[in-house]
């Protein structure tokens, strides 16, 4: 490994990631929370749902 060129591979990347110096690891803003899922609202058919599906049959 060594930190002055690139990364060749996955080995080297994740090593050139552990010198990362403590204070600039520091900057990074704080995780947050993801908010907990939302219920679903149930689904419901209205007429003009119903229309837009009504003659279907007739193009399968």
């Amino acid at each position: 490994m060594n930190p002055t060129t690139e990364p060749e591979n996955l080995g080297e990347l994740i090593a050139d990631c552990a010198h990362i110096p403590s204070a600039l690891a520091a900057r990074t803003p704080p995780v947050r929370q993801l908010p907990a899922p939302r219920t679903p609202q149930p689904w419901t058919v209205d007429d003009a749902c119903h229309a837009q599906v009504a003659e279907l049959d007739a193009y399968v």
